[in-house]
């Protein structure tokens, strides 16, 4: 069974062709652009946070579950797709076997990537709500435990669509997309309201408290930092999947009409988009992270000059070489 990303929404009709032609070639030329900034990004955002000590270890775990499926995106999911655009874009039908592979390598690392950073949610809350009984809590096994469960719920999604029909997908997936987009909504608020009862509650200490409140905080102002910088991740998420839950509301309920097919591949491309953006984001808001990509990238240039340098040495003395040769025998000639 085949779904609405593919041939039966997405493949132009011949009166449909005409219209949708140029979104096809937009579409393309992002896609192409999105799959090098997808893979490159999130290659080095994961080195990144490998390197990075001091992230938290639960966070960093989160952090690099999400740059994987990120990355699973750019070298999997947004090849399949731009194939398949040009594929449409030349009024070809795709077969169901690959059509459903790319349903499923589609499905898993975009659900993957996007419960994620519902699961980046929900440990930035917890970090502040339960504060100092966060790390006797939410151990590094049971945030491993919870990414491992996400990877296989994302898989059971991507299985989900082949049995079921595809009206019903659509309303499920856009009811579950909906509710976790503002669960998550509801969290970062409350993460807001929390941080700002901490500050208040800390500076109305006694005096003599001094040096316990500025351990305080600054503990409170690098959970701060972190749930900023996961609300961002958050926020673009949101920019980047609602379109496409939209679209699966859309989709379930309406004739697939010419602005119904432009509009659902653009949201999947938006959608696709979000792995690029996120380690931008990462760099952007997350310092440590930002320290560890800039190390990175100074590590790479800095070889790159060395091994000019070296080669440029080895020309030179190459030339050195064949000068005192000439020499020689000119000498020898005398």
């Amino acid at each position: 069974m085949k779904s609405p990303l593919c041939d039966e929404l997405l493949i132009p009709s011949g009166a449909q062709y005409d219209d949708l032609y140029s979104w096809y070639i937009v579409n393309c030329v992002l896609n192409a652009f999105l799959i090098i900034t997808a893979v490159i990004l999130n290659s080095i955002t994961i080195q990144a946070i490998q390197k990075s000590s001091s992230l938290a270890k639960p966070l960093k775990t989160l952090l690099l579950s999400l740059a994987v499926s990120d990355l699973g995106v750019g070298l999997l999911v947004q090849p399949f797709y731009f194939g398949l655009l040009v594929k449409w874009l030349q009024q070809g039908n795709s077969t169901d076997a690959v059509c459903n592979a790319f349903i499923f390598v589609t499905y898993l690392f975009s659900a993957a990537s996007f419960f994620g950073v519902i699961a980046l949610s929900v440990d930035r809350f917890l970090a502040i709500h339960l504060h100092l009984r966060y790390q006797e809590l939410v151990t590094h096994k049971r945030v491993v435990a919870a990414v491992i469960s996400n990877w296989v719920f994302s898989a059971f999604v991507s299985l989900f669509n082949w049995r079921v029909s595809t009206n019903i997908t659509s309303v499920v997936f856009a009811i579950i997309g909906g509710m976790c987009l503002a669960v998550s909504a509801a969290l970062y608020f409350k993460i807001y309201f929390i941080v700002r009862r901490h500050r208040v509650q800390i500076q109305a200490l006694q005096i003599q408290q001094v040096t316990q409140n500025g351990e305080e905080m600054a503990n409170i102002a690098r959970l701060r930092g972190s749930a900023i910088g996961t609300f961002y991740v958050y926020l673009l998420a949101l920019l980047c999947n609602l379109p496409q839950f939209c679209s699966f509301a859309v989709v379930a309920n309406s004739e697939l009409s010419t602005g119904i097919k432009a509009f659902d591949i653009s949201s999947g491309t938006l959608m696709l988009m979000n792995s690029s953006l996120n380690p931008v984001i990462y760099c952007w808001k997350m310092r440590h992270v930002r320290s560890a990509v800039m190390d990175i990238l100074r590590n790479i240039f800095s070889n790159k000059n060395y091994g000019g340098e070296r080669m440029q040495i080895h020309v030179c003395a190459r030339k050195e070489n064949s000068l005192d040769k000439r020499n020689n025998r000119i000498l020898k000639a005398n």
